[in-house]
């Protein structure tokens, strides 16, 4: 047997934003690990926009910070605009999003993992795995299983099937032993090199067996002038993981000094950004932000495509494999929407030291001479310069329905994968996959138990549950409604569900919890000083009736009127996006006497409303307004309030946090006992009479399927393929209501 030339406890395999998450999770665990990437230049690479966060993404970022990731302070440093998303609906749908600068993404992300302890960077290409296939020998001990099945067992020598360890090529030229007989033992460099591994993580994105189309032309790569990863393709196609080609495409970057930007609306970032980290204090570019700008396509742009579209891969049968269905390319968006005169595109600069801009909404694989004429077609872009065409590329994935919760194969033990392996697009899912593989990887080194979140506290629970439960057919976005009791997996309580666990696995640092735990008091204070004090009319006479008032996003809304609600701010009562009730007139007289708390209940009332009355309450909470005396950072109530009260973001976004506990709470706790009920309902029988027809909100397809398969329990009919979460939430309540309707009509 070969020895290893190196050893480490854990190997990850790929340095995109998957792989730099879970090799610092490890590393920051105290394993010994190692990152390995085709080139070390690369690192973090924002292969298409250079953006970070939007809507549901923005809540998978923060919640990777909540545990200990670094996606968020990373881009708090790099970022050159932020916007919170959403912010006219409630505050369940808030999402931040970033602009970043590209290079210093990828610079920054370097030098923060090179500063890691038990982090190596290693430029190789890994072109197999190489596993340990275990001696499969019957005992009253091995079988476990009431049907008898035999189970591996490992001698304190490690048995080896031949007496050797094999590489997946070695493993796929002999009979494949019986599932869960399989052991990763580390990784075959392209040189050779054979490492040794406890656990290795893969996370190599779209270079699997990569292969990029822009109109008539192909070729391989992993991404434009990037090898594609084709030996370890092919070596994990023979481990016997079901796989499944999918498809991405990115649009083309054009010359900012060739754009007349005269001709289009700018759309600014927010004047007080929200950072991403709980740990930021203040985004570096806060005072720096570049603008983005909002084009439209034309219907000469529509009639370009439409002639042309059957030079495009996608229709002329060059590319077979699925795209992203909620990232269409322009082609697909003419050919599918016929009805629409116009499409929306956003101008987006790609850094600080570059003129190179993102043409989002705009991506495409026509070829080059449709795509300039596409430009050419817009207003503003006629004198537009090419710098890089868009392209479509097709790569390998692995079925999701391999893995366990923790993200490991269910046929490997040891091996995890995580990102766009797994049938994920977007760099936030990959993240999240990324630490909670390097989590779990390293749980497994040391021989605890892993770290497996429940859907109803985290949305990378979410994520990684309908992976694992469904599979996916086309590369998997997050969104909110993807989450049943979303009020509850807010942005702003992220670190509240989510930094214990992270505590508890080492990715916290002392100073960070004491911070943690600090904050949770403050919110406590303020909560219990807004239930406890009662309306005065002093107080009455600080609450300003009209003022300029700022939700979680810094942006000043338009001045009320006096008397008059606030229409279509963020404070406005909105359970989960879907509407708001109309505002009353403001009369606080009727308030005197009631606690702030039930004042604060009102729809047009908000928290910043309340900040002077807070102010006089508790003036320790407003002292860490450093950044108070730029008017460009805070939130000014001056022009209502004789002593003005300046509200810096994060000051801001703690009593923003207090006010949709306060505002919310009844909701808050209906949706906290249907997740009780829903918990306790997994193994609830569906009786026999139970009409799936009946149920408002279910769909057709759903019916059907439902109807043709019977299941017998709530936790059978949540693994029929196709049946949301949502829609297993929805029968369990309908059981009682049709239950009601037998009870009374055998009644009558």
């Amino acid at each position: 047997m070969r020895p290893f030339d190196e050893h480490f406890e854990v190997v990850v395999v790929g340095a995109g934003h998957a792989g730099c998450e879970a090799a610092m999770a490890a590393a920051r665990m105290g394993l010994k690990t190692a990152l390995y990437t085709l080139n070390v230049d690369l690192i973090a690479q924002m292969s298409c926009n250079p953006a970070v966060g939007g809507i549901a993404k923005g809540h998978l970022v923060r919640e990777v910070d909540a545990l200990g990731g670094i996606m968020g302070e990373i881009t708090d440093a790099v970022g050159i605009q932020f916007r919170l998303l959403n912010t006219s609906r409630g505050p369940a749908v808030w999402s931040p999003r970033a602009q970043c600068c590209k290079q210093a993404y990828r610079l920054k992300m370097r030098e923060v993992l090179e500063l890691q302890g038990n982090l190596k960077i290693k430029q190789a290409e890994v072109v197999d795995v190489i596993v340990e296939t275990l001696a499969v020998r019957c005992s009253s001990f091995a079988c476990s299983d009431d049907d008898g099945d035999c189970r591996s067992e490992r001698s304190e020598q490690s048995e080896v099937a031949n007496g050797e360890r094999r590489t997946a090529n070695d493993v796929a030229s002999v009979q494949r032993p019986a599932t869960g007989d399989r052991i990763i033992r580390g990784i075959l460099l392209r040189d050779g090199r054979r490492v040794s591994a406890d656990v290795v993580i893969i996370t190599t994105g779209t270079f699997l067996n990569g292969l990029i189309h822009c109109g008539e032309q192909q070729y391989p790569a992993g991404r434009s002038g990037e090898p594609a990863a084709v030996l370890l393709g092919e070596a994990l196609k023979k481990l016997g993981l079901r796989g499944c080609r999918l498809k991405t495409g990115t649009p083309p970057r054009l010359d900012g000094r060739t754009i007349d930007w005269a001709r289009f609306e700018q759309q600014p970032g927010d004047v007080d950004p929200t950072p991403f980290s709980f740990r930021t204090r203040r985004v570096a570019h806060h005072d720096s932000q570049v603008p983005c700008y909002i084009a439209f396509t034309t219907e000469e742009t529509h009639r370009i495509i439409r002639e042309n579209v059957h030079r495009s891969p996608m229709y002329s049968g060059q590319i077979h494999s699925t795209g992203p269905r909620y990232c269409p390319s322009i082609e697909d968006k003419i050919v599918k929407f016929p009805d629409k005169l116009t499409h929306q595109l956003f101008l987006e600069p790609e850094g600080l030291n570059t003129h190179e801009i993102y043409v989002n909404g705009m991506s495409t694989s026509l070829p080059i001479d449709v795509q300039l004429a596409i430009l050419k077609s817009i207003p503003g872009l006629e004198s537009a310069e090419m710098m890089r065409p868009g392209y479509a590329i097709e790569y390998d994935s692995i079925d999701p329905t391999e893995l366990k919760r923790t993200l490991e194969t269910k046929k490997i033990a040891g091996l995890f994968l995580a990102g766009q392996i797994n049938g994920t697009s977007g760099y936030e899912e990959a993240a999240c996959q990324g630490i909670m593989a390097g989590i779990n990887a390293a749980l497994k080194v040391k021989k605890e138990p892993p770290l497996v979140l429940d859907r109803t506290e985290a949305y990378t629970a979410i994520l990684i549950d309908d992976l694992i439960s469904k599979g996916t057919k086309e590369p998997y976005r997050m969104f909110t409604s993807r989450a049943e009791f979303r009020l509850h997996l807010r942005i702003d309580n992220a670190d509240r569900r989510l930094t214990p666990h992270g505590r508890r696995v080492g990715l916290i640092s002392d100073e960070a919890w004491a911070e943690f735990e600090a904050k949770q008091q403050r919110l406590e204070g303020i909560r219990s000083v807004l239930e406890q004090t009662k309306l005065t009319g002093v107080m009455a006479s600080q609450i300003p009736v009209a003022c300029f008032a700022a939700g979680e996003t810094g942006r000043a809304a338009p001045p009320r009127q006096a008397n008059t609600g606030l229409d279509g701010g963020p404070g406005a009562l909105d359970l989960d996006g879907r509407g708001r009730p109309s505002l009353r007139e403001q009369d606080l007289s009727s308030a005197i006497g009631q606690p702030l708390a039930q004042l604060l209940k009102r729809p047009e009332i908000t928290i910043e409303q309340l900040a002077a009355v807070l102010r006089d309450l508790v003036p320790r909470f407003f002292e860490r307004n450093s950044f108070a005396n730029s008017a460009s950072s805070a939130v000014d109530l001056s022009a209502v309030d004789s002593a003005p009260v300046h509200l810096s973001s994060e000051i801001r976004n703690e009593l923003k946090s207090v006010e949709t506990e306060i505002k919310y709470a009844g909701y808050l706790d209906q949706q906290q006992r249907a997740i009780d009920r829903l918990k306790k309902a997994e193994q609830r029988r569906i009786p026999d009479w139970f009409d799936y027809r009946a149920v408002s909100g279910l769909s057709r397809e759903m019916q059907e399927k439902l109807g043709k398969v019977v299941p017998q329990t709530l936790g059978q009919a949540s693994r029929i393929p196709g049946v949301t979460p949502a829609a297993v939430s929805l029968i369990n309540v309908y059981i009682e209501i049709q239950a009601r309707r037998r009870e009374q009509a055998a009644a009558l």
